[in-house]
């Protein structure tokens, strides 16, 4: 009670102390760098993350894209690979006239080293910068590659997504903001019975929001996921603690004359509510930490952080704010457009035999659904921008052109013999797939050997310690044809050199589908066994936390099974997220409710009347909570054209609404016909099982 009363005593300085720091986290929101590359979440130690940082190191080249030019002379071509090598950032050009000077006649070029370099009237450039794939500095280059080239050019490459994305991001995302605010304040405005409350409410949210962005800056960088997502998120999940403390400061308010005593009480049943519930919700975004990919640590720790930021909001901003606009709040309530409840809980009460039918013929297909959904994700981040995006473009032609869909890497022993890198070149391309391999050897020719090639070519592929090759191949990242092809080629080069090292996007790739595969799992197990043993610690019961999970489990069953039945396939990252977020955030539906029925139940009062009073008085609470997830996350969803938000956010908006539906039907289902094992099983309902066999109730089959 002391601190409610500080916090009511000193609501002023809480606000003018919010409003200062304010400015801080604007600007470590600005500060804070956002990384758009996915693959630089991989773990540190993997074999292919060790070989981009030694290609980094050796060859000072860190990103590569390939440039497609179309109708150009090669004069032209030549002059304008001069003017990209100029760009600050670009380390290497490599066309053809990088190896022969382009007076030489066509016929007198090494076997195939033209057709690597020409198709038609389209020629190629491989481009590597002395910066990483997602760094700021590659990201400018690319952009002004693009200005010195015109339309005639197409730039590929991870470098070149991530600039598309990195720039669609920055349009789209402002607007995220605005119509997950619109639709969640339509929502309220709808549902509460106040016209003013919800503009309090965001004035509150908002601030812990820009707080969470601004702290943001201590963790060096965050992903574009987190940083698109975050603000969202946290407005939908911490939008239930501003309704707890509104509803319970109104029904203080009947009980104190002052409204200031009035709200510190509010203040005081809020915050023992309110912990419980965010300890569920925390708890789902910390297991998302125990990934191995760590984009997850990345989202988890960030809203993790704001949901416990909105918390502290609530129980200290909001209120300050509540109580220096209460006249006019008070003014502008009206009647809730929420009917009562009684009758038609009472309604699924009587028919709750239906409910547990529904539920087992239900979960069968969901789990078929669900399990089918997680092994048809895709791992293609191109296939998240839409189709008329310059990379996209870039792509296709890359592909149509010169039936490349993707390049690998290879660092090899320089003191490996020509000999040997020949025989292991021409396995290489034997296995399929492999349009060619690129390295001295072929520039030289196999009747010439490597030492008599001027040192300016020669650096540009071995750096004394490795050599590097490229493999171009016909299939698409991230496809099983590659993974089996970079499977047969990693053991081609360990059969020739053993801490050789294959890289690039599809190699990375791989690795990741099979770090985010095991993540999976154990965020799931994380997750479920967290939240239940808060739910056995909160309910003091060893069956409730198995119902309330089972119940949510159900419906992330469901959430996640329909993209299989409509033949939808979901970015990879997306079920990862979207099980535990689902099940941390709407768990609390579920634990309301069965809180009530245990209060009615030990009370005296049978099963079916404490079910259908917990049932009715639940009803509103979970209806305002869930539809302010559905409006804060559905209209991100319609809106944005960069598929991995577009698909998160509509999962989190159907998840809630099927959540809801869930909590409403089949959880009291369950808690009739389970009653006698949780009064059993429960430390404070053993009055209420004493009670049951009294009454001599029959156990409903």
């Amino acid at each position: 009670m002391r601190f409610s009363k500080a916090v009511v005593k000193y609501r002023v300085p809480v606000l003018v102390v919010t409003l200062l720091l304010m400015v801080p986290s604007v600007l470590g929101m600005a500060a804070t760098r956002i990384n758009y590359d996915m693959l630089d979440y991989l773990p540190e130690d993997m074999e292919t993350v060790i070989g981009q940082n030694a290609l980094l190191e050796e060859f000072h080249k860190g990103a590569f894209s390939f440039l497609i030019l179309e109708d150009m002379p090669a004069k032209d071509v030549s002059a304008l690979k001069g003017t990209i090598e100029k760009i600050d950032h670009v380390e290497t050009v490599l066309w053809f006239d990088s190896l022969m000077d382009i007076s030489v006649p066509v016929e007198l070029l090494p076997d195939k080293l033209y057709d690597v370099f020409n198709a038609g009237d389209a020629t190629m450039m491989a481009v590597f910068f002395d910066t990483s794939t997602s760094s700021d500095l590659t990201m400018d280059a690319i952009r002004e590659i693009r200005a010195a080239a015109g339309e005639q050019c197409f730039v590929s490459g991870m470098s070149a997504l991530v600039t598309d994305l990195k720039d669609l991001c920055e349009r789209e995302e402002p607007v995220y903001v605005g119509i997950a605010v619109a639709l969640a304040c339509g929502a309220m405005l709808l549902l509460l019975d106040s016209w003013l409350a919800p503009f309090v409410f965001l004035a509150s949210i908002g601030m812990m929001i820009l707080m969470n962005l601004g702290t943001n800056y201590f963790m060096g960088e965050i992903s574009y996921i987190t940083k698109a997502l975050s603000a969202v998120l946290q407005l939908a999940v911490t939008m239930d603690y501003s309704i707890f403390l509104w509803n319970s400061y109104n029904e203080q308010r009947e009980r104190h004359e002052d409204h200031r005593d009035a709200m510190a009480a509010a203040i005081d049943a809020t915050l023992a509510s309110v912990t419980g519930s965010s300890v569920t919700t925390i708890a789902g975004f910390i297991a998302l930490c125990f990934m191995t990919f760590t984009m997850g640590r990345d989202l988890g720790i960030v809203m993790a952080k704001g949901v416990l930021l909105g918390v502290i909001g609530c129980v200290t901003v909001l209120p300050s704010l509540i109580l220096v606009f209460d006249k006019p709040m008070q003014k502008t309530r009206h009647r809730s457009l929420i009917p009562n409840m009684r009758g038609f809980a009472a309604g699924v009460v009587k028919i709750f035999p239906v409910f547990l039918v529904a539920l087992v013929l239900i979960v069968p297909p969901a789990l078929y659904g669900y399990h089918q959904t997680n092994s048809e994700v895709y791992y293609d981040m191109g296939q998240c921008l839409p189709e008329d995006m310059a990379y996209v473009a870039a792509n296709k032609k890359l592909s149509e052109d010169f039936g490349v869909a993707s390049t690998h890497m290879l660092l090899v022993d320089s003191n490996l013999s020509s000999q040997d890198v020949r025989a292991m070149i021409q396995e290489m391309e034997a296995v399929d797939g492999v349009q060619y391999v690129l390295g001295l050897e072929a520039v030289a020719g196999a009747r010439v050997p490597v030492e008599f090639l001027p040192e300016n070519v020669t650096s540009k592929l071995d750096s004394g310690k490795w050599e590097l090759l490229l493999v171009n191949s016909q299939y698409k990242v991230a496809s099983e044809e590659v993974n089996q092809q970079v499977d047969r080629l990693h053991a081609v080069l360990k059969r020739y050199d053993p801490d050789g090292m294959l890289i690039g996007e599809a190699p990375c790739m791989k690795d990741m589908i099979e770090t985010t595969g095991r993540d999976f799992q154990v965020v799931n197990t994380v997750s479920i066994i967290a939240i239940f043993l808060i739910i056995a610690l909160v309910e003091k019961s060893f069956t409730l936390p198995f119902i309330l999970i089972a119940v949510i489990e159900a419906a992330i069953f469901i959430n996640l099974g329909l993209p299989h039945y409509l033949g939808q396939s979901l970015p990879f990252i997306a079920p990862i997220c979207i099980s535990t977020i689902q099940l941390g955030a709407t768990v609390d539906y579920a634990i309301l409710m069965t809180t009530r029925y245990k209060t009615e139940r030990i009370s005296g009062k049978d099963k079916r009347e404490s079910v259908q009073r917990a049932l009715a008085a639940s009803i509103p609470s979970i209806i305002v909570s869930g539809m302010g997830l559905f409006a804060a996350t559905f209209g991100v969803a319609v809106y944005s054209d960069i598929d991995i938000i577009s698909s998160m956010c509509l999962l989190m908006a159907r998840g809630a609404v099927i959540s809801m539906m869930a909590v409403i039907f089949m959880l009291p289902a369950l808690l009739l016909l389970c009653d006698r094992l949780i009064c059993a099983t429960t430390t404070s309902m053993k009055n209420a099982k004493n009670y049951a066999m009294s009454k001599q109730e029959v156990f409903v089959k």
